[in-house]
């Protein structure tokens, strides 16, 4: 590993096809470690959003995120592209979403079963496409390895014109809004060969070393698609372990009590009282690293402003509540890969007594991660597999929270082992704090025998 200091408005060589050979830096990154195929492309910002501001300044604002210690340097400018990222991947959900609601039943094209069944819609490709050119322009192409769900087969498919139309438009008008986020825009819009090549980049199967990027699109593309709940979710996995973690939830409700709503209640409520433009109603990205202690949340960047770091950010953290009788309980509302007959009956014995909150997606994690549910409990049925784009960026964020994630058996989960939580002991139990965990993970232990999983 190599290092640099990089000075406010320090200009630094820039490579890449089709893009200037400056960029100018908008913050101050002290002894940041880089890989030393960086060396000639290190990251950049474009120079208009530049703030006026001392060294001393940034410094006192890294140090207040907890970025600025020996052990929080590293990885700091990996979390700020990949929350950029992320920002930047909501703002095209929340189009695409927008789309397909108001024009329910005339956008077949958007919406494609894949082949368990499970949908898949333009949104998905498309930050996945959007993610991968942000993680190559900022970190470097040659240091990028992405695990992610989509491929590009479905897209080149003979009667999938009209999809990979959609997807291509959808990822150069978001790409036109790249200033907004801090990153130089293309001088020219991709062709429909660009788009195929930066999705198809995206084809690690990740492994026990080296360093990788995981991707999730679209976490809870049913929700996506019924205008509910949904998440973007990425994760800096290396030789095995999660290193950060970005969770992007455009639909959470920053008030706890409409999380149990569907997200169409929310928008007609919204109507008769319509937010201002700088109101923080809904949506907001997560995010943490390995060893801070502290994790993060931003709201999403309003339109038309530009994102300036740390925008806005607040620190989170797990709820107090160990009484199992007070807790909030989360499961998939998705019964086909989990029993919630099972949850059930390990709430009613752990003590569990409110109504479980069934929501999609990652966002179950950031509900921990905020303090606004205390378990997450999931126990698949035979046959299925967890892939690790599920968990990821969700288990970190809860961890450096304050809480714990395991499988049923108290272990750690394993995300060395390829695209699958390989090994993975009957389930997952993520809680707000040990002494809910050791509970469920005693009632596991006693009810499993009788279960039909």
């Amino acid at each position: 590993m190599s290092s640099y200091v990089s000075s406010f408005a320090t200009k630094i060589p820039r490579m890449g096809k089709g893009y200037d050979d400056v960029f100018r830096v908008t913050h101050v990154v002290k002894h940041y470690k880089v890989p030393c195929n960086l060396s000639k492309q290190h990251i950049g910002f474009v120079s208009k959003f530049d703030q006026i501001c001392t060294s001393s300044v940034m410094e006192e604002e890294q140090e207040k995120l907890g970025f600025l210690s020996e052990e929080g340097e590293e990885y700091w400018t990996e979390l700020e592209v990949a929350v950029r990222a992320v920002q930047m991947a909501c703002n095209l959900c929340q189009r695409v979403q927008d789309t397909l609601i108001s024009n329910i039943g005339t956008n077949h094209h958007q919406v494609q079963s894949k082949d368990d069944n499970s949908p898949v819609t333009v949104a998905d490709w498309s930050v996945q496409a959007v993610v991968s050119w942000m993680l190559s322009e900022c970190l470097g192409s040659e240091n990028i390895s992405i695990v992610a769900e989509e491929d590009v087969q479905t897209l080149t498919k003979a009667n999938a014109s009209q999809l990979l139309e959609a997807v291509v438009e959808t990822v150069n008008k978001s790409l036109a809004e790249a200033p907004r986020f801090g990153v130089q825009e293309p001088k020219s819009a991709l062709k429909t060969s660009d788009v195929l090549e930066i999705i198809s980049r995206c084809n690690s199967t990740g492994g026990p070393t080296g360093r990788f990027w995981v991707l999730d699109p679209v976490d809870g593309t049913l929700g996506f698609v019924r205008g509910d709940q949904y998440a973007v979710a990425l994760a800096l996995i290396e030789d095995g372990e999660v290193k950060l973690g970005v969770l992007g939830c455009p639909n959470y409700p920053m008030r706890k009590e409409w999380l149990s709503y569907h997200h169409r209640y929310h928008r007609i409520i919204s109507k008769l009282t319509p937010p201002s433009s700088e109101t923080w109603n809904k949506g907001c990205v997560l995010y943490a690293k390995k060893g801070s202690g502290k994790a993060w949340m931003q709201p999403l960047l309003h339109v038309n402003k530009m994102f300036v770091w740390p925008n806005h950010a607040k620190q989170v953290s797990v709820s107090p509540v160990d009484n199992p009788a007070l807790a909030t309980f989360c499961e998939p509302v998705e019964k086909a890969n989990s029993s919630h007959s099972f949850t059930a009956g390990l709430a009613h014995s752990v003590g569990l007594r409110k109504q479980p909150l069934r929501v999609y997606s990652m966002v179950k994690y950031a509900a921990i991660a905020r303090g606004d549910a205390e378990v997450f409990m999931k126990f698949a049925r035979a046959g299925y597999k967890e892939k690790i784009w599920d968990h990821a960026a969700g288990v970190i964020i809860i961890q450096e929270a304050g809480g714990m994630v395991t499988d049923a058996g108290g272990l750690p989960l394993d995300f060395s082992k390829g695209l699958y939580l390989e090994d993975l002991d009957r389930g997952i139990v993520a809680c707000s704090g040990a002494t809910l965990h050791e509970k469920i993970i005693e009632a596991v232990d006693a009810s499993w025998g009788s279960s039909s999983l």
